[in-house]
């Protein structure tokens, strides 16, 4: 065995307790299409379309700094989701008033971008950048 074997498709698979308040926070206010829904015996599954996907890996120093500059302090896990859209003032407004919690309002950053944070529904935290 030997060689790379390329990956096709990034899918990040999140467990939500309340499915409709995740489905509506992510599909409908945040704007992610829906690429499939399917009923397995137990539950039910949808899958969204985030776009282009990468895997961004981070030392703790650096995450630790991310967040200084995000939100002022150490907030995040061991995993954090980043979604690039084109106005963070108006999309973090429009997720804080579908339940998101803003943890950091839109500001510049040192990485040519405006982000914002926010807790949102499945347990993840959102970093939301617009690039400047």
């Amino acid at each position: 065995m030997g060689g790379t074997v390329p990956v096709s498709e990034l899918r990040l698979v999140v467990t939500a307790t309340d499915y409709d308040e995740a489905v509506h926070f992510y599909r409908d206010v945040l704007g992610l299409p829906e690429r499939d829904a399917v009923q397995p015996p137990r539950g039910r599954v949808m899958i969204l379309d985030a776009g282009r996907a990468t895997l961004e890996i981070a030392e703790p120093a650096t995450a630790e700094y991310i967040d200084e500059v995000e939100v002022g302090r150490r907030v995040a896990g061991h995993v954090r989701v980043a979604f690039q859209v084109d106005d963070v003032a108006a999309t973090t407004g429009a997720l804080a008033e579908a339940g998101g919690t803003v943890l950091g309002e839109p500001r510049q950053t040192p990485f040519r971008s405006t982000n914002s944070r926010l807790d949102g529904p499945a347990g993840l935290q959102l970093t939301l950048f617009q690039l400047d």
